[in-house]
């Protein structure tokens, strides 16, 4: 198993009885128990941070976590495009506008999520931070770890999950998550706990095409530690169990999507 250490940033840098199948196809019912996660979304996170080397490293580690990452170096062009982002992560050290004038600006505007990323950290700093309106306070250097972890707790709550489908049907496929059963022409498949989960992501979301970091953090709650052969050991198991690789699509250097065959 491989393990990556948390990497921390420097100033400026961020390191039941079972009912039978329905008959016939796209057959849903309301969920009575929750199945796997689903899918994060895709989120639009704006970086405002004007040391370059800090901004390249923060950017391309929220990249590679599947985030849709603009950066910008001043607080007068975060003002003209932050109502495009999900969440802001707002150094307050800029070289134009001071960072608590900018968070105030942007919380007069709009309520996008707002995470001071800041060399201040002193507990006066943290107290106007968050009095400028910023829903969170990082001080320099932190660990993404948190800095992860933190992102996700703030859109957990302004972006509640909404309840999956109970039952799927997908041709010949049908997945009962309540009673976590999956049949194949009306006969059941046995599938491990990881298994029946990676399945049951991929069929709830049929046309999509879901990273490979996404299944790492929703189905392992890991996105660090593993490798991603974990990932297509898995793949290779559900694809013998259901009788056929086509069940399974491949999208090279993304990730996988539900198919039929």
């Amino acid at each position: 198993m491989e393990r990556q250490s948390t990497d921390v940033l420097a100033p400026g840098a961020p390191g039941r009885t079972s009912p039978k199948p329905p008959a016939g196809p796209g057959v849903y019912r309301p969920v009575a128990q929750p199945g796997p996660r689903p899918r994060r979304e895709e989120l639009r996170v704006l970086v405002v941070e004007s040391e370059p080397r800090g901004a390249d490293c923060l950017v391309q580690g929220l990249r590679r976590h599947g985030y849709l990452v603009e950066s910008v170096a001043t607080g007068a062009r975060a003002l003209q495009v932050h109502r495009s982002a999900d969440l802001i992560l707002l150094d307050l050290d800029l070289p134009d506008l001071d960072g608590l004038e900018v968070c105030r600006s942007i919380r007069v505007t709009c309520d996008t999520p707002v995470i001071a990323v800041t060399a201040r950290d002193s507990e006066l700093d943290r107290v106007l931070g968050l009095q400028a309106g910023a829903d969170d306070y990082m001080a320099k250097p932190y660990g993404f770890r948190e800095l992860m972890a933190r992102m996700e707790a703030i859109m957990r709550r302004v972006r509640p999950v909404q309840p999956l489908q109970q039952v799927i049907a997908r041709g010949t496929l049908w997945i009962d998550a309540g009673a976590r059963e999956i049949r194949v022409d009306g006969t059941p498949v046995e599938m491990t706990r990881k298994e029946f989960d990676l399945l049951y992501l991929l069929a709830s979301q049929p046309e999509t095409v879901i990273l490979r970091k996404q299944l790492m953090t929703q189905v392992w709650d890991d996105s660090w530690s593993r490798s991603e052969r974990t990932i297509d050991t898995h793949v290779s198991s559900l694809r013998s169990k259901l009788g056929a690789t086509s069940w399974i699509i491949t999208v090279r250097g993304v990730g996988f999507r539900l198919g039929h065959p």
